[in-house]
């Protein structure tokens, strides 16, 4: 048995009335899978959309939840977690799997636990100079955020990058990413705290919701949905792009086909990144010394503070659950 935080239940409405922390069995590991003693694991959305019930099956309720961590191998090996499950894709891509799905889904035990199995090419080595609590944010929400930038957006040193939303875990990854790659960052936020924040982490511009940029922008990156969709558009240069991994305000914002095809414009879904982008992401912070903004670091028995902190939509970046020693 190990401890593990976990949905009694579905609840949409109140997905924190079904969280616990307790005692669940210890995840199998299966042929060619390696166990895995989980030192820090980040929390991201998809752990709140379970509780609500969103791709969950009766049966795997009581599944331990969360898609992020790092740990220990049991021969001693420091490594990160790759969240994504699922056979391999088109070019070997697996986040184009029509299997795809990740750690905690699908009855496979989540990250917010003492263990964790997963997949032996799964496993990426930490480096030394990251904190367990740094690995432990990369797997989902700046693995989402490196892709986005530099694979689908195909962002290059002086361009220019707006991020919707400033705060969420992929929209502040999206910044620390953007700014040690050299590309010029504007943000959007309702919040003035977290526009004075992004600025701190490296932003060059932060407007309210809306705001007109000093120049147009080669890409946006979009997780908010309905609610900045408008702005998205309008701020793109002719033949700039949109990548989306989130719609958080609303999936179905009107399309503006006539802008679209009149400016060339390109949109581009995107959902999490590959093992090898996750291998590029972990070079790349060795090399440039940026590292994950975390909000708030939690012990796996209090959970539910971590939780809670992230439902109220207060957080500037990523909240953490520390596991083992």
């Amino acid at each position: 048995m190990m401890q593990a935080a976990f949905a009694t239940g579905i609840d949409a409405d109140a997905p924190l009335e079904v969280l616990d922390v307790g005692e669940r069995p210890a995840p199998g590991v299966p042929a060619g899978w390696t166990r895995v003693h989980v030192r820090a694991a980040s929390l991201n959305h998809h752990d709140l959309w379970t509780l609500r019930g969103v791709g969950v099956r009766d049966e795997h309720i009581g599944t331990p939840l969360g898609t992020d961590a790092a740990g220990v191998t049991d021969d001693g090996r420091e490594v990160i977690v790759h969240a994504v499950l699922g056979s391999a894709g088109p070019g070997d891509d697996e986040t184009l799997a029509v299997d795809l799905h990740l750690l905690s889904e699908a009855g496979v035990s989540g990250t917010h636990a003492e263990i964790v199995a997963a997949p032996d090419r799964n496993l990426v080595p930490k480096p030394a100079g990251l904190s367990w609590s740094e690995a432990a944010c990369l797997p989902t929400a700046y693995l989402t955020a490196y892709r986005m930038l530099f694979t689908r957006a195909g962002l290059r040193p002086g361009d220019h990058v707006l991020v919707q939303g400033a705060g969420g875990g992929v929209a502040t990854a999206a910044i620390v990413l953007a700014h040690a790659a050299g590309i010029e960052v504007s943000v959007t936020s309702r919040s003035e705290h977290k526009r004075q924040a992004a600025l701190a982490l490296g932003a060059d511009a932060a407007l309210a919701p809306g705001g007109r940029l000093a120049r147009r922008a080669d890409a946006v990156i979009e997780t908010v949905g309905a609610a900045t969709w408008d702005h998205s558009l309008k701020s793109l240069r002719p033949g700039g792009v949109i990548v989306v991994s989130g719609a958080t305000s609303g999936a179905d914002p009107p399309a503006q086909l006539a802008r679209l095809f009149w400016r060339g414009l390109g949109v581009l879904g995107s959902t999490m990144g590959t093992r090898q982008e996750l291998v590029t992401l972990v070079a790349m912070l060795e090399t440039t010394g940026a590292r994950p903004h975390i909000d708030s670091i939690h012990p796996l028995a209090n959970a539910g503070a971590a939780y809670a902190r992230m439902a109220s939509g207060d957080a500037f970046g990523k909240i953490v659950l520390a596991v083992g020693a």
